[in-house]
């Protein structure tokens, strides 16, 4: 098996992410690839991965980020190739300010190294956000909560299993 050639393989426990929609009885598929230690563009990785071994779009493929609303933290999801606004975020949670969390702060919310952190049962309960272009596609992929480990599911079944709230949050490089 090459570097990054992500395989479907059985889901078992392993992560709360895969525990937790066990629980809630939600189809998913589970998708591992070889992370390349050396590697910090994570998205990028997975994407790259997952688009050979699947031919999954890169829009499908959301990566979830910790930031945070006036100062309480929250979790926010966009697709890989794409930018969260600050603005809209903060709008789509009733708040005024929104900031990228710092790793300590990321990975304490979420019990995940980044890379690795999932929308689905993070360490600590926090709103979950993900931007409404998930609803364009049929399947999509986020962090199982181990880096190389991927989920794919329904965006429905998405949101329930993260218990999120759909709104326009990606914005372009410039947005703030």
């Amino acid at each position: 098996m090459t570097r990054g050639t992500p395989r479907s393989i059985r889901p078992s426990g392993g992560s709360p992410a895969i525990t937790a929609l066990q629980a809630l009885k939600i189809d998913f598929d589970l998708h591992r690839y070889d992370h390349d230690p050396q590697c910090l563009d994570f998205g990028d990785e997975a994407v790259r991965a997952l688009g050979l071994a699947l031919g999954c779009a890169p829009m499908s493929v959301f990566k979830s980020l910790v930031w945070t609303i006036d100062e309480r933290p929250c979790l926010a999801l966009v697709p890989v190739p794409t930018l969260i606004s600050p603005k809209r975020l903060a709008s789509a949670l009733g708040g005024h300010r929104a900031a990228l969390a710092d790793a300590r702060l990321a990975e304490r919310v979420s019990g995940s190294h980044l890379g690795a952190i999932s929308p689905i049962a993070p360490r600590r309960e926090v709103p979950v956000v993900i931007d409404e272009s998930v609803e364009e596609h049929l399947r999509v992929f986020v962090s199982a909560g181990r880096r190389g480990l991927e989920l794919s599911m329904t965006p429905t079944d998405l949101v329930r299993a993260s218990r999120a709230r759909l709104a326009p949050i990606a914005g372009g490089p410039t947005e703030s």
